[in-house]
Formats: C-alpha cells, sequence, structure tokens
C-alpha cells in the first residue's frame, strides 16, 4: 500500500514538474518574442503589378497576399519613384527621390553617387537589430547574377543570404522572344520539380530558418526578403501554370494604334513602343502567344505568392507575428499589353503602381486606403512604428496617421520619374528627356521637358483608369490642368532639393562589366559550359 502511494506521489511530482517546465518554456518564448522593439519582416517581389485578388482582380490566385491585406491595410494608390529595378530600390532604401540619390541606371551601386547616407537596414543595424538581406533587394541582373550579392550594399546588412536554385541551372530550357535572353525580354517556363528547388523556393526556406534563430534567441531583426519572381524569365513549377484557363486569359487591344499614338506626346509614344521584339503581340493574329505569355506571368505570381504563405505560416507559428510588423510590396508596376507595350520604363499608372501592404501591431485590420503615397514613405513610417528617429536625409513622409485614419493623407500626390532616352532606340539628346508624373487621388499629369516642351499627359482616373484619353487639349479640364501644372512643378523643385544630413552627392558612374560572362551556364542543349573572361 505504502509503495502504491509512493508510486501516485512520484506521478503527482512528475506531472507537475512537467507542466511547470511547459509553462517557464512558454514564459522563456514570450520573453524572446515580447520585444521593447517591435521586428520588421520586408517581402519585396520583383516586377509585380497590382494584378492580384486583393486588388480586384478576377483571375489572378493570391492568397496569402490576399490574407496579408485582410490583416492589415492595403493601399490603392501607392507609386515608385523610377520605373526601374535598381534606382526605385534605391530610392526605397534611403527614403529619397532619384534626382536626389543620382542613380537612374542598373548597375549601380549606392555608394557610389551617396557614400554617406544611411539606408533603411543600416538604421536598424545602428539601433542593435540584426538587419538580414535574403536574395534581391538593391538590383540584381535576373537570371545572370542570381547566386552573387551583385550590386548589393554591405553595410546595409548584418549579414545576407544568396539563393541559388534550378532556375538559373536550367536556363537552356526556357521559352524566349529573343533567342538565349531571359532577362530583359519577354520569356518563361513550367518548370518540372518541386518549389523548394527554384531559387525563390529556396529563398522562402532561408527566411523560415531565420525565424525559427530569432524566436529562440530573442534577438530584434529586420529582415528583408527579396523575390525574384516575377520578373522574367517567367518560371514556376507546373502546377502553378495548371491553374489558369489560357483561354480565360484577355489581352488587352486598346492603345496600340497609330491614332492613338499621336494623341499622346511623343516621348510617351517612345516608352511603349521601343521594344521591337514584343510588338508581335499587338497583332490578334499572335493572341494564343500572347496568352501563353500572360499565363506564364501569373502562374510565376502564383508561385511567389505560396512562398510568401510560407514565410508567413512560420511568423505566425513561432509567435513572432505578435510583435512583427510586416511590409509587403514591389518595386515598379508592370504592362502586360496595356498600351501595347510589356513590362515596366513608362509612367503610365501600370508602370509607377505597385502593391504596398502593412500588417502587425498597431495597425488596423481589413482597412484599404486611396491616399496617394510612394515606396520611399516606407522607410520613415518604418521608424515612427519602431519608435526610432528617422535621419535627416530621408524626404519620404510616415504613413503611420492613414493607420488610425484611412480617409487621412499624407501627401496630394505621388511622383515618379522617368528618363525618355534611357534606351538607344530614342532619338533624343544624348542627356534624354525627363518626364514626371504625378498621381493624385483621381489625376495623372505627366509633363515631358524641363518646361513642358515636349507635351503633357492628363487623365481622369473617374473615367478613364486606363489612361487612354488624355485630356490636355479638353476645354473642360483646363482648370483641373492648370492647377496640376503648378502642383507638380511645386513637387519636382522639392525632388530636387539636397537633403540635409545626405552627405556627399556625386553624380553616377556606370559601373565596368564583370570579368565573366554573365549569362548561361549550359549551352542551347543542356551541356555545361564555364564562365570566360570578357574580351576588352
Amino acid at each position: 500500500m505504502k509503495m502504491l502511494n509512493l508510486q501516485i506521489k512520484m506521478k503527482t511530482i512528475s506531472k507537475i514538474l512537467f507542466f511547470t517546465l511547459i509553462i517557464l518554456s512558454c514564459e522563456t518564448n514570450n520573453q524572446n518574442i515580447n520585444n521593447e522593439n517591435l521586428n520588421v519582416l520586408f517581402i519585396m517581389a520583383d516586377d509585380l503589378n497590382c494584378d492580384l485578388g486583393s486588388y480586384g482582380h478576377p483571375l489572378v490566385i493570391s492568397p496569402n497576399i490576399d490574407e496579408l491585406a485582410n490583416q492589415g491595410v492595403l493601399f490603392e494608390n501607392a507609386h515608385n519613384q523610377f520605373p526601374l529595378c535598381s534606382p526605385s530600390r534605391i530610392s526605397l532604401m534611403t527614403g529619397m527621390y532619384s534626382d536626389q540619390t543620382k542613380s537612374t541606371k542598373l548597375q549601380v551601386h549606392l555608394r557610389q553617387t551617396i557614400p554617406d547616407v544611411v539606408t533603411l537596414g543600416q538604421r536598424f543595424k545602428q539601433r542593435g537589430y540584426t538587419s538580414v538581406r535574403i536574395g534581391k533587394i538593391y538590383h540584381y541582373g535576373n537570371p545572370s547574377t542570381i547566386g552573387t550579392s551583385s550590386t548589393d550594399d554591405v553595410s546595409t546588412w548584418t549579414y545576407t543570404i544568396n539563393p541559388y536554385g534550378i532556375d538559373k541551372e536550367e536556363e537552356y530550357k526556357i521559352k524566349t522572344l529573343r533567342p538565349r535572353q531571359y532577362g530583359g525580354t519577354l520569356s518563361w517556363l513550367a518548370a518540372e520539380g518541386k518549389d523548394e528547388e527554384q531559387t525563390d523556393g529556396i529563398g522562402a526556406t532561408e527566411a523560415i530558418e531565420q525565424l525559427e534563430k530569432f524566436s529562440k534567441n530573442g534577438k530584434n531583426f529586420f529582415l528583408a526578403v527579396g523575390m525574384f519572381r516575377p520578373h522574367t524569365p517567367y518560371v514556376a513549377p507546373k502546377k502553378y501554370f495548371d491553374m489558369y484557363e489560357r483561354d480565360k486569359i484577355e489581352i488587352p487591344y486598346t492603345g496600340i494604334s497609330d491614332e492613338y499614338l499621336k494623341t499622346i506626346p511623343k516621348p510617351a509614344a517612345k516608352t511603349i513602343r521601343w521594344k521591337q521584339d514584343q510588338l508581335i503581340l499587338n497583332d490578334k493574329s499572335n493572341e494564343k502567344l500572347a496568352q501563353e505569355i500572360k499565363e506564364a506571368y501569373y502562374a510565376t505570381t502564383t508561385f511567389v505568392d505560396a512562398q510568401i504563405g510560407r514565410i508567413l505560416k512560420k511568423l505566425k507559428k513561432t509567435g513572432l507575428d505578435k510583435n512583427t510588423i510586416i511590409v509587403f510590396t514591389s518595386d515598379h508596376g508592370y504592362h502586360l499589353g496595356e498600351h501595347g507595350h510589356w513590362q515596366k520604363q513608362t509612367l503610365f499608372d501600370d508602370s509607377t503602381r505597385v502593391p504596398l501592404i502593412f500588417s502587425g501591431p498597431g495597425i488596423q485590420k481589413g482597412v484599404r486606403s486611396n491616399s496617394p503615397v510612394e515606396l520611399i514613405d516606407i522607410y520613415p513610417t518604418l521608424m515612427d512604428l519602431t519608435e526610432i528617429e528617422t535621419p535627416s536625409n530621408v524626404v519620404g513622409k510616415s504613413l503611420k496617421p492613414i493607420f488610425q485614419d484611412p480617409v487621412y493623407k499624407v501627401r496630394e500626390s505621388a511622383l515618379t520619374r522617368w528618363r525618355a532616352s534611357q534606351h538607344g532606340s530614342f532619338n533624343f539628346s544624348e542627356s534624354g528627356i525627363q518626364g514626371y508624373s504625378i498621381k493624385t487621388d483621381r489625376y495623372r499629369l505627366t509633363k515631358w521637358g524641363e518646361k513642358g516642351e515636349f507635351g503633357y499627359e492628363l487623365y481622369d482616373h473617374k473615367n478613364d483608369s486606363q489612361e487612354l484619353n488624355n485630356l490636355v487639349n479638353n476645354d473642360n479640364y483646363y482648370l483641373v490642368l492648370d492647377s496640376l501644372k503648378k502642383h507638380i512643378d511645386l513637387r519636382i523643385t522639392d525632388a530636387r532639393k539636397i537633403p540635409k544630413g545626405i552627405g556627399r552627392q556625386l553624380e553616377e558612374v556606370q559601373l565596368r562589366k564583370e570579368s565573366y560572362t554573365p549569362g548561361d551556364i549550359h549551352d542551347i542543349n543542356g551541356k555545361r559550359i564555364y564562365m570566360k573572361p570578357v574580351d576588352d
């Protein structure tokens, strides 16, 4: 009997110890998670427009991004500052306009032009955060420099991770409009294999491992995860292609006629007609090909969404979601046949507008805002939310007031700049024709030339969301036009002011070409080749 009582007592003690350990473990985890400072998970897609379920697209499958929007604030009217990868990303990471960063080309390190600037990740580092980059945050040649640090900035990060997947290994399988070219032209592949074998799938796995690490060590983090897709080549596992019915994908054929081109300034017309290889898609006889390409873009978007879902699932599983601000965006928009154009590099809404979602502690759920905002606003917003002083060089505006009041406006317009002579096919002066565009809650005004000498464009989004009817010569809009002309001039002047605390401001210099051929690692038949020195 005594032995039985002793056994019962031992079992009781064991249970008490077991549950005590669980409680202590939970308390330890809570101590790790509930740091005094908020963490930041920053996720950036590449070349992603607003063709998403949460933005009202009827076909695109994006359940994880949509759910993120349901859990936070979605900005309907967010715009980049320069519709090209490197300048846009440098502006975002510094909180400044391209006139201030002096960055308008692809292969430019930000320290070449603004060597003393404090970047977003660097600012978190200064405050004791672990600042980590996975994948593409600054510019990468895609797919040429996948697996490298490309034009990364070492001062921004505590450490970095460069994923490298089977999509790089299997470039020779990719369909393309230009043989042996992938990143700068339309190219696509329904790949065999698993998500986790693709570069972005590997990047998501790395992000999951980092979140597990942070959940255990309790360190505050700024974790920046940069996806390489849906940038060309549009590569994703075949199962994502199978989610779409190709014949139901619509190709826009408005804005492709010569008559339409006469209604807009010549620089604007040049921006949507310089890609000669893609002009075949404006012919309805090639509609099947256009549908195939657009299907590939959507499939790749859904693939990216799935990787984001994996990361967010881990964030919640660790409990870090209770103490982490999530930001999701893209570097610029993307044409999919609108105005007869594919890809970016225009001042139309399709190219300037980007998805932007904030979620996390102190941010309302399921809120949508039509306030004009800019990518450079992300920097001061995160500083505001984490109660870190914003560096004096940052000219963006905090969006925090909108999180409390969705109808609040932090600015009257969003400003985007483009240089019309960016490409050699443009028969303009070497210095180029500067184009600036502002988007208000209703109108878009675009100005070409220093004094507007190359023309203006005015669009009323209430009646013309596709921006096909230039109202510059419409007498019913002369008061609106006059007012917006004054406004855009003020915006341009402000965007050119040298910010306080920026330090040295140098003119950009194109980087030398790499000492190796930045193309394929396999020939067209899949045979392994090796990088060769570039001839001088």
